[in-house]
Formats: structure tokens, C-alpha cells, sequence
């Protein structure tokens, strides 16, 4: 996991970098530097000190364009707002933002290229100070034409951009999928399928690990094993479950790369009245109190929020570092599902 590195000559300090100095939020540096709200005096002598002991200077090409146009707003930019993956990122990224002075445009491009390019021109539009996006697979080269004379700070989050140079902050993909494969096989299974939402980045990482964890364990991939699905809905997940345990030679085992899916083999299993092993990406509610618990691969989802949130911010502060990639780690959580032994 990287993040962003300690401060060198080369690094601008930033609020964020003053309040831990100075033992205070962000929002209070920013009331003290911006000469707004009302601060004790000695609080705001304690900023003070820590602004002149970092050497923080503040953006003033932010600060000197005319009022109105300085927006104290940053844009969100995420996928499907009702998967609570996004809403639980979403929360915590509007969190930090507001507890930095900072109110947020949310919206939405649904996988979208053309309704995501017009989502960012609108938003830059309104002059907002920086932006959070969860791209979608197309080439974001766009960005420079459209960020060109702006120069609005952006961070990608849950995956990279192609054609476009910036802060990422990712959960570790890959790992996650070799840790739900390497749990099932530690069970004794050898044929494991996989669930694939539609995703160009996340779950084709998780793929990845699957393929690893399985090669790994002398195990050679079987393509019929392996079930691409084309929306990524639970109801897909429960028709390619019930396709998968009713071939000929059907798996003992079932990795799923969203928690959608999760819940589509869960009730195809349920309906069928079959054991098999599960285990699924992304944790849910109620995952522990069903009858079997599910065994899940998870992250910290409002981490990848806020820590989106906190480069941002840095990034509208004046942070003129290179720009940085962040992976959080994940975690196996064993409840029950993913430890049904091979019969």
C-alpha cells in the first residue's frame, strides 16, 4: 500500500499537514487561513505557529479568483448509486469534504461514456474546486481538453483511467481474488467457478486472482468454469448458478466477484437445496446472520473514500507531488459458506 510520502523539498505542505501539526481539524486551519468563522485566539495562534514552522503557503490562484467562481464545492462522480458499495464510498468521501468546509455535487454516469463526459463538463462548469470519479472503460483523454484551462485536481477511485494522468486509490483486486480461490481449494476443492460481473478493471483483476490461486495449487483453469456475465445482476447470478450445478460435472464450489452475484448464488443454492462452498467479494448486510453465514472477501470501503477525499483536498491545497497510486489491502472474512468441505 502506498501512500502519500512524507515531506520533502519537492512536496508544497498542505492544511492537512498544519492541522496534525497544530493538533486541530482541518475545517479550523481552514477557517484561520481563509479568515472565516470564528476561532479562539489561541487555537488560531497554535495554527499559526504550525503554518509558519511547515512553511504552508495557500493556493492563491484558488484564492484570487472573483467570488462566486472560487467554489468551495467538490464534484462526485460515481457508478450505479444503488449499489451500497458506492454509497458506503460516497458517505465517507462527503464526510471528509464537509468536515473541510466543503459542500458536494454528486452524480451519477452509470457506466456511461457520453453521459459521464457530459457529467465532468458540467461539473467543472460550476467551477468546482477539484473532483472524485469512478471511471468507466472508456478513454478518459477528454479530460485534458475539457480540464485543460481549469486545471481542476482530479482523483480516480475504485479504478485507474486510461488517457489520463492522476491520483487512483484501488482496493487490492487481484489479491482478493486469490484469497477466495486459495480458501476454497484449502477446503479441497479443485473445481471452482467464478462469477465475472462486467466490470473492465475490478473484477477482471479478481479474475486474475483466481487464475493465479488455482495454477498456483496445480490446478489448471477450466474455461467452462468460469461464467462472464452480461449485466452483472443477481438475477443473472441465480440463472448462471443454477446452469453451472446442473452440468454434468458441476463445481463444488463457487466464487462470485460482486456482492449482486453473491446474492444470486445464494438463492439459486437455496432453491436447489445443493451444498456448495461459497465465497463472495465485497461484504453485505445480513451476511453474517443467515443461516449459513457467507464467507466473504472484503475492503474498507469508506477507507477508499476517505482516503480519495484526503488527496483530493491535498491536491486543491497546492500538493504538487507526482501523482500517486494507493491500494488498500483486503480481508478474508470466514463465516460458513466458503468452508463446506468437498463432499
Amino acid at each position: 500500500m502506498r501512500s502519500r510520502p512524507p515531506h520533502s523539498q519537492n512536496t508544497r505542505p498542505t492544511m492537512r499537514d498544519v492541522a496534525e501539526r497544530a493538533g486541530v481539524a482541518v475545517v479550523t486551519v481552514s477557517r484561520v487561513v481563509n479568515g472565516i468563522g470564528t476561532v479562539r485566539e489561541e487555537t488560531a495562534e497554535r495554527v499559526n505557529a504550525a503554518i509558519t514552522a511547515i512553511g504552508y503557503q495557500r493556493n492563491e490562484i484558488a484564492r484570487s479568483l472573483r467570488p462566486g467562481q472560487n467554489s468551495m464545492t467538490i464534484g462526485l462522480l460515481l457508478g450505479d448509486l444503488t449499489n451500497p458499495f458506492y454509497a458506503s464510498l460516497a458517505k465517507a468521501a462527503v464526510d471528509v469534504a464537509n468536515e473541510a468546509g466543503y459542500a458536494v455535487l454528486l452524480s451519477t454516469a452509470d457506466e456511461d461514456p457520453e453521459v459521464e463526459r457530459r457529467a465532468v463538463g458540467e461539473l467543472i462548469g460550476r467551477r468546482v474546486a477539484g473532483l472524485i470519479i469512478v471511471p468507466d472503460q472508456g478513454d478518459h483523454a477528454f479530460l485534458n481538453e475539457i480540464n485543460g484551462h481549469d486545471h481542476v485536481p482530479i482523483v480516480f477511485v475504485d479504478r485507474p483511467a486510461t488517457g489520463a494522468e492522476a491520483d487512483v486509490v484501488l482496493v487490492d483486486n487481484e489479491e482478493g481474488g486469490r484469497k477466495a480461490t486459495q480458501h476454497l481449494v484449502d477446503q479441497g476443492h479443485d473445481r471452482i467457478a467464478i462469477l465475472v460481473a462486467p466490470s473492465y478493471y475490478s473484477t477482471g483483476r479478481r479474475l486474475r486472482g483466481y487464475r493465479k490461486a488455482l495454477r498456483r495449487s496445480g490446478i489448471e483453469p477450466d474455461n467452462d468454469l468460469v461464467v462472464t456475465l452480461r449485466a452483472g445482476t443477481t438475477e443473472e447470478a441465480e440463472a448462471a448458478t443454477r446452469t453451472l450445478l446442473a452440468s454434468a460435472n458441476p463445481p463444488t464450489a463457487v466464487f462470485s466477484t460482486t456482492g449482486f452475484l453473491t446474492e444470486g448464488v445464494l438463492r439459486a443454492c437455496r432453491e436447489l437445496q445443493v451444498s456448495v462452498a461459497v465465497v463472495g467479494f465485497d461484504d453485505f448486510k445480513l451476511a453474517d446472520m443467515l443461516p449459513t453465514p457467507v464467507t466473504v472477501v472484503t475492503s474498507d470501503t469508506e477507507e477508499l473514500g476517505r482516503r480519495a477525499a484526503h488527496i483530493l483536498l491535498d491536491r486543491i491545497d497546492g500538493d504538487d507531488s507526482p501523482s500517486q497510486r494507493t491500494v488498500l489491502p483486503v480481508e478474508l472474512i470466514a463465516r460458513g459458506t466458503g468452508e463446506i468441505g468437498h463432499p
